[in-house]
């Protein structure tokens, strides 16, 4: 049930605290992050205010008005002050984090080296820094600078030893089975997606597409975990949040943001349960030897195996084991012996022929894994 609340957090009949989950938290979001219980929180999305110090109107050149940031929420007395808010936030975001928490901040040119020293200070651990490429950016009207056309994500664990959910095989199979890079091409917020108020204007100035969020949260939490977001505006981070089968808190201050998330968020329709699943990373799946796929007939003694190029050639042998000229040894050492590396995920690097081509066996260990999840079922 979608819901409001004044207070952080409410109490149980045992007098401990509860998560309010799939709610905004209408105040301060310090004050309410601090009243939240600590490490109970999977990912922390934050798009804090950029401090744009804009100092007058931007205009384009018939003279029209540009609509650009000039609320008060954007606007800091002094670098100082911003970082001091910033250190306060981040450090109020790091105590609800989990162990193994990890946080998103999104900023611009204007801020988010400023956030990143402070994420750095805080002893937080870098993991990414994402550029978020604009297919439409807005021109530069005065042609006295470069368009700017991205904005960078910062991705941090909670700290240096934290091992935060990253779902590299769904990112890979999503990318066309190619490892997801840090530039992410999206177009900014428009068309219906766009919140207006009731003058048709945008609701709020610095909307984010649900695209971003979706390959934020995809890629970095799991079904039922939580997600806060601080600075919540109009509910993207809590429209994905449902629809990926996440929950969510939201922080915000402004009223009317809060009335168009709440009207946003109830028209979401979560997706269906098998539709969310993320895929198994391969370090967790179960084991499964190369001798196994031998004595299950998946592959035969005296097969030859190659490498993607037919540079190599290896002979398996009935006790799973390959030999390629003078090499003897498991997939993982021949593989490495022959092209004289230090190691090597024999897996990958050796194929078998199947109908006319070359599959990598590890296509044959994933034929035995789905039959050992059938009959676990």
């Amino acid at each position: 049930m979608l819901r409001t609340a004044r207070m952080a957090a409410s109490a149980d009949a045992d007098g401990g605290s509860r998560l309010p989950i799939d709610t905004i938290l209408v105040g301060d979001c310090i004050a309410h992050m601090n009243g939240l219980p600590a490490g109970s929180v999977d990912l922390v999305f934050a798009d804090p205010p950029y401090n744009l110090q804009l100092e007058q109107g931007l205009t384009r050149p018939d003279q029209s008005r540009v609509d650009g940031v000039d609320d008060a929420w954007d606007k800091f007395d002094s670098f100082a002050h911003y970082d001091a808010f910033t250190r306060a936030w981040l450090k109020a975001a790091r105590r609800v984090l989990k162990p193994d928490g990890a946080i998103w901040v999104i900023g611009s040119y204007h801020n988010i080296f400023r956030v990143g020293a402070a994420l750095q200070d805080l002893d937080f651990w870098l993991l990414n820094d994402i550029v978020w490429r604009k297919a439409n950016p807005m021109p530069n009207f005065r042609g006295t600078r470069f368009t700017n056309a991205h904005e960078t994500l910062i991705w941090a664990s909670r700290h240096r030893d934290s091992r935060p959910t990253f779902n590299y095989e769904q990112l890979k199979q999503a990318n066309d089975d190619v490892q997801m890079r840090s530039d992410w091409l999206f177009p900014i917020c428009t068309g219906a997606e766009r919140l207006k108020d009731e003058a048709d204007d945008k609701l709020h100035p610095t909307q984010k597409p649900e695209a971003l969020l979706h390959r934020v949260l995809s890629a970095t939490t799991r079904p039922g975990d939580v997600v806060l977001d601080p600075f919540f505006g109009t509910g993207t981070t809590g429209a994905v949040a449902r629809k990926l089968g996440r929950h969510f808190i939201g922080i915000e201050r402004e009223e009317a943001y809060v009335a168009g998330a709440l009207k946003r968020l109830a028209a979401i329709r979560p997706y269906a349960a098998a539709a969310i699943e993320t895929a198994v990373p391969k370090r967790q799946a179960p084991r499964v030897a190369f001798g196994a796929l031998v004595e299950m007939g998946l592959i035969t003694p005296g097969t030859e195996l190659y490498d993607d190029r037919q540079r190599w050639s290896a002979l398996v042998r009935a006790d799973g084991s390959l030999v390629s000229g003078d090499h003897m040894g498991s997939i993982h050492r021949v593989g490495a012996l022959v092209q004289g590396a230090e190691a090597c995920n024999g897996w990958t690097f050796w194929h078998a022929r199947e109908g006319g081509r070359l599959a990598p066996i590890d296509t044959f260990r994933a034929q035995v894994r789905a039959q050992m999840e059938r009959l676990s079922a």
